[in-house]
């Protein structure tokens, strides 16, 4: 349990060296001890490492793995969470419209489970996702409003730093860029 809270602190401050170091261990202690349920988890968080270091193909297989077995497992706990990291990675290797389909099956996740403790996070990258596609301003507005509107109400002070941190480069590309279109948001 320690290695895969690791493995998502490392995610959440882009530690790519922690996901790694944390992931290998905690793949090498599941494989060992059959862990199917921590194995799935460390899988989908290499998986998010990798493609974050550029080694796309590789990550985007590790992560669909590990979401495969980690259902297999039963749990749906968490689910929302690592849909949003295979949405990242989908997002960096320019497959943006299945990377919210990813973000969609998240959101029916969340409503069906009320598991709600991603769901800012998930309108972040949805706007980022809605951004990249030149989607219509006022749907990239609100998801960028609901992300900082969740995390306040969450007092998630993190996720809500994100998600301004996110709108406001947003707007500020769109009052730089010539029609406001054309521009790529960094993901964290």
């Amino acid at each position: 349990m320690a290695l895969s809270f690791a493995a998502f602190l490392g995610h959440a401050e882009s530690n790519l060296a922690e996901v790694e170091r944390s992931t290998s261990d905690l793949i090498e202690l599941s494989t060992r001890q059959n862990f199917s349920f921590w194995l799935a988890q460390g899988g989908i968080h290499r998986g998010w490492a990798r493609c974050a270091s550029g080694n796309t193909d590789e990550g985007i297989s590790w992560i669909e793995d590990g979401i495969r077995n980690y259902r297999a497992t039963g749990s749906m706990l968490r689910l929302p969470y690592f849909l949003a990291l295979k949405a990242e990675a989908l997002h960096l290797t320019h497959r943006t419209r299945e990377a919210l389909e990813a973000i969609k099956e998240a959101e029916g996740l969340v409503e069906r489970f009320e598991e709600r403790w991603w769901c800012a996070e998930l309108h972040r990258l949805k706007g980022v996702f809605l951004t990249a596609l030149d989607a219509d301003e006022t749907q990239i507005e609100a998801s960028f409003c609901a992300a900082i509107r969740i995390a306040k109400r969450q007092k998630s002070i993190s996720l809500e730093k994100r998600a301004e941190a996110s709108y406001a480069e947003y707007r500020r590309q769109k009052a730089s860029a010539s029609g406001g279109r054309g521009f790529r948001l960094p993901l964290c």
